[in-house]
């Protein structure tokens, strides 16, 4: 679901056709891992019918009509939520993380107090399993919960490195040239 609101992050700012999306997604979240075509389309078809993105026109190209989608009111409202909401600690969380930070910056939004907001949940995440931990019936089970902690403990230290560097990140992630000119 991840790549739903990043797509809303990225039209936030501009309209766009699918290819810029894919483009503008890949080179600030894509890292190893681009997205595919075929899901950036199936992605926006998704927004259209949910309402929460508009296409303003169909332009003819040099191949397939290209569609140029905007997101709407009730995109914006739902990507304000998303980003506002922190998420429950969890391995590999930091990719998503990471973009909420991200389009945070690109949008104007406070990436620092959803960090506040994602380190609060993790803390009470964490008193949560300490409880836990002391009342685990056997080493396997303490076991277990010691790994859940050490996972929570580096996402504590990443969010301490993330909100240390925000305005470095702000100055390469809000550089973004939009939608590549023909």
């Amino acid at each position: 679901m991840t790549i739903a609101y990043a797509l809303l992050g990225l039209l936030e700012g501009t309209s766009r056709h699918g290819y810029d999306l894919k483009q503008s997604y890949d080179r600030r979240f894509g890292g190893a891992k681009p997205v595919r075509f075929g899901q950036v389309y199936r992605t926006l078809a998704q927004l259209e019918r949910a309402g929460r993105v508009t296409v303003l026109g169909v332009e003819a190209g040099g191949g397939p009509d290209r569609r140029r989608y905007a997101i709407t009111p009730e995109g914006v409202t739902e990507l304000g939520d998303w980003l506002a909401a922190p998420e429950d600690p969890q391995p590999q969380l930091q990719t998503v993380l990471f973009t909420k930070v991200a389009l945070a910056l690109m949008s104007g939004r406070p990436a620092g107090q959803y960090l506040d907001t994602q380190r609060a949940r993790h803390l009470g995440a964490m008193q949560e399993l300490t409880a836990a931990r002391r009342a685990a019936p056997d080493a396997q089970a303490a076991m277990l919960i010691d790994y859940q902690l050490f996972h929570i403990e580096a996402d504590l230290r990443w969010l301490d490195h993330a909100e240390r560097g925000l305005d470095a990140l702000a100055e390469e992630v809000c550089d973004d040239p939009g939608p590549a000119r023909a």
